[in-house]
């Protein structure tokens, strides 16, 4: 029977439901040439509009796992093990889960992405560590999985082709914001990672892309039926973006702020129970017997875990005495000075993407994607909800390349918190949502 994209673009524009043998056939001639960018770009639309249930949202992930490389992690000698944030300010919860996780005998290959919007990425914040290197080739990958335990790089152009394809298009015709196509994008690549289990962090709140409780849950419902569908065991935590994370928003001082977490130096409360939530959940996913909420505690207590981020970043060719003499590898931006608080009263709320295109403003993010990112810049010293300030007290700690800029990030910031009476109170873990029974 002769293939036509156009007849599967009509079937899905008029609500009718796909196949799984259609849609792999449309995904792999997308990800071969012979399905176009145009007949691409309509069937993302048809979809934004007509959504897909749970069986050709499996398909469609699958589908475009399948369009490249899918590794295989077997001959570890523990199970292989990650997780994922849907995107937050100040969330640098991978820098010190990795290396817990992997304190805790399981090991971890993290591929991870860049910055989207006004949220920070993982790969950003390890490209500020001289000579670290976020594109390793395969065997390095696997040698410093194996070696450390943990490796957190970027996707190759192997993994999941099709979705960076579909991605770009997706970018430009407005279809991003689908549950569906969001599931499958996120998926796609983690699938082709040849996990064993995948702890997803779902945030909710005014820095988040699902900005409501119900749209949170909903993507969070959505990834972890699909993951388990296409046989990958997954569970979530909804987790609150209604402020920063941490208390440092920007690359290398979302990096400082990592290792003073592992050291012990400096763990800001909110960030640790997430941390160590997130971590206890992927535990369990694993399969480990004891207790998860323990050992994850005891691997970041004892030192273990940083002792596991030390070995990764030298491995990847980052400094053997980064965590020792991190000072001395993270440059300083040339002008720091904090913005104090306009009025006395208690931080009331706090626009977290604001913060977050406060860091972009700076420099610290990407305008368009061809930018390059200045890894020094940002906010340190955020105070959260509920903080009682007056016109002595910091609201933040601005790091900027120059004046202008640091005057334009302490007019961002001001507008990003709003001082009252009362903060608004929200729960820092929202929701947790486990596999289903019989994954």
């Amino acid at each position: 029977m002769t293939f036509l994209p156009q007849e599967i673009i009509a079937k899905k524009r008029d609500g009718e439901i796909l196949t799984a043998g259609e849609i792999t056939a449309f995904i792999s001639g997308f990800a071969t040439g012979t399905v176009s960018h145009a007949q691409a770009a309509a069937f993302a639309m048809a979809i934004y509009f007509r959504d897909m249930n749970l069986g050709e949202r499996v398909a469609l992930t699958e589908a475009m796992r399948d369009s490249g490389t899918v590794l295989d992690w077997s001959d570890l000698p523990g199970p292989a093990v990650d997780k994922h944030s849907t995107g937050g300010v100040g969330d640098n919860v991978s820098l010190m889960l990795a290396p817990i996780l992997a304190a805790c005998g399981v090991y971890v290959p993290m591929i991870s992405g860049r910055g989207l919007g006004h949220t920070g990425g993982t790969l950003d914040k390890f490209d500020s560590i001289p000579g670290y290197v976020t594109s390793p080739d395969n065997a390095l990958f696997r040698k410093v999985v194996k070696d450390a335990g943990c490796a957190i790089i970027g996707q190759t152009a192997d993994l999941a082709p099709a979705d960076k394809l579909l991605y770009a298009i997706r970018d430009v015709t407005a279809t991003v914001e689908n549950i569906s196509l969001i599931t499958a994008s996120i998926l796609s690549k983690k699938l082709a990672a040849g996990l064993g289990a995948l702890i997803l962090d779902v945030k909710t709140g005014s820095g988040a892309f699902m900005p409501t409780l119900e749209k949170s849950r909903a993507l969070a419902a959505s990834l972890v039926e699909v993951a388990n569908g296409a046989g990958l065991k997954t569970g979530a935590l909804i987790t609150d973006m209604n402020e920063p994370l941490a208390s440092a928003a920007g690359n290398a001082l979302e990096v400082r702020n990592a290792v003073e977490f592992l050291t012990g130096k400096k763990q800001d409360a909110r960030l640790k129970e997430v941390t160590l939530a997130l971590s206890a959940a992927a535990l369990e996913l694993s399969g480990f017997a004891g207790d998860a909420r323990k050992a994850v505690e005891t691997a970041l207590a004892s030192g273990k875990a940083k002792e596991h981020f030390s070995k990764m970043v030298a491995l990847l060719g980052g400094p053997t005495d980064f965590v020792e003499r991190m000072d001395a590898h993270l440059k300083p931006a040339p002008v720091i000075r904090d913005i104090l608080a306009p009025k006395a009263g208690v931080v009331a709320a706090i626009d977290t993407r604001g913060v977050g295109m406060g860091v972009v403003a700076l420099g610290g993010g990407r305008r368009l994607p061809t930018d390059s990112i200045d890894h020094a810049v940002g906010f340190s010293a955020l105070a959260g909800l509920g903080a009682l300030v007056d016109g002595k007290t910091r609201l933040g700690t601005v790091h900027a390349r120059d004046e202008t800029a640091a005057n334009e990030a302490e007019r961002r910031l001001l507008a990003a918190y709003t001082i009252g009476e009362k903060a608004q109170n929200y729960p820092l873990i929202a929701d947790h949502i486990d596999p289903p029974k019989d994954a």
